[in-house]
């Protein structure tokens, strides 16, 4: 299997018990058991932007450290986010997700765990579809 990329939506659910996508996020760990999951600092910037100072932002952060590769090439990406960012104006995508349109076309990927649906509209080279494997089996 390859590796998924993770949006910041099932890492905040994943650590707010109140979260609608706490129960989904959890499982998804189960599933995914033993699969590298990578995100990048993007997208941890997102992560710690939305829980400020919630109580479990450091256990979150570390359980990021490790547990996940955080991909050091957004830098490298931005250009082709802001691409992605023109392309998909009339939808609300953001830097994150951008971001990782962007490292999964670099890195040869399309498999992303999110809890946002923008990653059914994003394409890649060729028109190829990301796979969202957040909410489904592998």
């Amino acid at each position: 299997m390859q590796s998924i990329v993770v949006d910041a939506g099932p890492l905040i659910a994943m650590f707010t018990r109140s979260d609608r996508y706490h129960a989904a996020a959890l499982e998804f760990l189960t599933r995914t058991e033993g699969v590298a999951l990578i995100t990048n600092l993007i997208v941890v910037g997102e992560v710690a932007a939305v829980l400020g100072r919630h109580k479990d932002l450091v256990a979150c952060l570390n359980w990021i450290v490790e547990n996940m590769e955080i991909d050091s090439n957004a830098g490298v990406d931005l250009p082709k986010a802001i691409l992605i960012l023109q392309k998909y104006k009339d939808l609300p995508a953001d830097l994150a997700d951008a971001s990782l349109v962007a490292m999964c076309e670099r890195r040869g990927t399309n498999l992303v765990a999110s809890v946002d649906n923008d990653f059914d509209v994003y394409r890649l080279p060729k028109n190829k579809k990301l796979r969202n494997v957040f909410f489904t089996a592998n």
